[in-house]
């Protein structure tokens, strides 16, 4: 089932919690919205749902608009936080709820089946008799996700579902999650202020911000070319370094340090921002951030760089493999010239994107073009 969703707006008294909503999602698709408490993401879930109206915009599921059709109309499954099993009812009665009080009520037979088919599914076979009280945290959440199938929906809707399991559950339920979705093909929305579970489980991820979509697109293009400062920083740890751009070449601050360079075409003041683990040192005569290494901390596979940029207020955070080759010469005090791998550059106040990192096989075109001049 493929979802529009059309200039939808949702004020909470004087709060807009989505402005001029637009989304559209194809048919088989697992969406993740993505975004900071109060970006709207549960909002525009509730409102696919059936659990919040609209004061304004379509909610179109195919070709009819559901903006207006109540919840029990609309053929959705839910999956909560906090599983919202009930604790009286086996694993199989649990599973089987929904389609025991549907107007087209199956046979008792054709009931068992079903939830015993799903119960397999979602990998619980053996446990059909056990109550929620008797089961992990991750099992009662495959319960929930079964229940949810049971009845043959037209779009499933996951609200947080992992928010309340410990670190390594979650990973492993993803990873199932995901074949899950592969085998049943049910379009699927879920909520996550999680930005490692979006990027591992989406197709394409709605990164979300004061009620509007910042930025719409498959998990790499949303990390690889973020739209704004806003989405940057939001995927992962950044760093900030005020620069200049002239000629497709990126100095530091407003000197003549050349740092980069960048496909930007555009002259001025930018700030530039990388990931720290997208920092490495620089091969000998070649461009890179000048800076002298504060500290170096292990953090199990991770080792963490803190250095500061010569002429600069500016701190740059490194973040490399504990066996990668350039880790040896991260010690406190040493001076070394980065080398940033892949960066964006945004203009300040506007936040407009006015260029990126070079590919590697123009490197060296924008420098010789400036050095001609």
């Amino acid at each position: 089932m493929d979802i529009h969703v059309r200039n939808i707006e949702k004020d909470f008294g004087t709060f807009k919690a989505l402005d001029r909503v637009d989304l559209d999602i194809e048919s088989g698709e697992l969406i993740a919205l993505l975004g900071p408490s109060g970006s709207g993401k549960t909002t525009l879930l509730r409102v696919i749902a059936g659990l919040e109206f609209a004061d304004q915009g379509e909610i179109l599921f195919g070709n009819q608009d559901m903006a207006r059709v109540p919840v029990r109309e609309r053929q959705v499954g839910f999956v909560f936080q906090h599983y919202a099993l009930f604790k009286h009812m086996t694993v199989l009665d649990n599973v089987s709820f929904g389609l025991k009080v549907r107007k087209d009520k199956p046979s008792a037979e054709a009931i068992r089946q079903r939830a015993t088919e799903l119960i397999e599914l979602v990998q619980l076979g053996g446990l059909e008799k056990r109550y929620p009280s008797q089961l992990s945290g991750g099992q009662r959440q495959r319960v929930a996700l079964a229940r949810a199938l049971a009845i043959d929906p037209k779009v499933l809707l996951l609200d947080e579902p992992f928010g309340a399991l410990d670190a390594k559950v979650r990973k492993d339920l993803r990873r199932w999650l995901r074949d899950l979705h592969d085998q049943t093909g049910v379009t699927t929305i879920f909520v996550t202020h999680d930005q490692e579970e979006a990027l591992e489980l989406a197709d394409r991820v709605v990164i979300m911000n004061k009620g509007r979509i910042e930025q719409l697109g498959h998990v790499d293009a949303v990390y690889e070319k973020p739209a704004n400062p806003f989405v940057f920083d939001f995927l992962g740890n950044t760093n900030i370094v005020p620069v200049t751009l002239r000629n497709g070449v990126v100095n530091l601050g407003q000197g003549d340090t050349a740092i980069a360079e960048s496909s930007g075409s555009k002259d001025g003041p930018a700030l530039l921002y990388v990931r720290p683990g997208d920092v490495r040192i620089a091969a000998d005569g070649a461009a890179g951030l000048p800076t002298t290494v504060q500290r170096v901390q292990r953090t199990g596979p991770i080792v963490r760089i803190d250095a500061e940029v010569f002429g600069s207020t500016a701190p740059i955070t490194v973040e490399l493999p504990h066996l990668h080759h350039d880790t040896s010469a991260f010690q406190p005090g040493a001076e070394l010239r980065l080398r940033l791998l892949q960066f964006s550059l945004y203009a300040e106040g506007s936040g407009a994107l006015l260029g990126a990192s070079t590919p590697p096989d123009a490197i060296g075109v924008a420098a010789s073009r400036q050095r001609s001049r």
